[in-house]
């Protein structure tokens, strides 16, 4: 029986997906998605695996969803792939996930496909892997069709947080008085020291494994964004349930507030 259902799903949903895809206007598609790249380790324990061995498989995945993302002309893709928090987790295992970290970003310069950023508190990050980071990102030359936003060492209080200080440092280094500086503070120029300064606003947030909360991510730039909770966890996640966010978005009348 359960050969047949395996058999039956690999007919179905080929079959789900097209029909899916076809009913998108791709006019109407995002232009910026935010994914949460939750649920490996917990993936990894489902299937009797190391925690690494999630870590990889989420890794791997990362290219299908970049590829799904051109497919419904998606400009921006700001990818969660290590947070502040997970900075504090034991070194052995800390160590394991920067290292697949540094292998997958090192893999999606190598495809050559995809305008990379990193956007994170550096350095907080161990100076081997800030290193590598640069130099993976240095490697990629010349503008292209699709910008992915890598989050790495990134918190969305830390964010601000960062902006702010940026914003000070210029206005001060300037010779700005602190009352200038006070009169420049609002929304706008704020904006303009964010990671993701100059780029639209996540349209669309996704976020896997069933939790159901931001935790921080993009914690400014969220407040209009419509939000996709998944159960898959991130290396189970398929392009169906791409589909179907996309979907539900589409669905939702955005009213930014009014």
């Amino acid at each position: 029986m359960k050969s047949l259902h395996r058999i039956l799903k690999s007919i179905l949903y080929p079959l789900y997906e097209r029909r899916l895809f076809k009913k998108l206007n791709l006019a109407e598609s995002p232009k910026h998605v935010g994914v949460i790249l939750d649920g490996n380790r917990r993936w990894a324990k489902n299937n009797l695996a190391s925690s690494k061995s999630g870590h990889q498989a989420g890794a791997r995945k990362i290219v299908e969803l970049l590829g799904w993302c051109e497919e419904v002309n998606v400009e921006v893709v700001t990818l969660w792939l290590l947070s502040t928090e997970n900075l504090s987790r034991e070194k052995n295992e800390l160590n394991a996930l920067c290292e697949v970290i540094a292998e997958t970003v090192a893999e999606l310069s190598r495809e050559g496909k995809w305008n990379l950023v990193l956007m994170g508190s550096l350095d907080l990050l161990p100076i081997w892997l800030a290193d590598r980071l640069k130099k993976s990102i240095a490697l990629v030359n010349g503008k292209k069709k699709l910008t992915v936003n890598l989050a790495i060492g990134y918190g969305g209080r830390q964010e601000i947080s960062d902006a702010v200080k940026s914003m000070l440092e210029k206005h001060l280094s300037a010779g700005d008085s602190l009352k200038e500086v006070v009169n420049d503070l609002n929304i706008d120029e704020i904006s303009k020291y964010l990671y993701t300064a100059g780029q639209p606003d996540p349209d669309l947030v996704i976020r896997t494994s069933g939790e159901q909360r931001l935790s921080g991510f993009l914690l400014w730039q969220s407040a209009h964004s419509e939000f996709y909770f998944c159960e898959a966890f991130w290396p189970d996640f398929r392009k169906l349930d791409f589909l179907r966010a996309l979907r539900s978005y589409a669905a939702r009348h955005r009213r930014f507030g009014n």
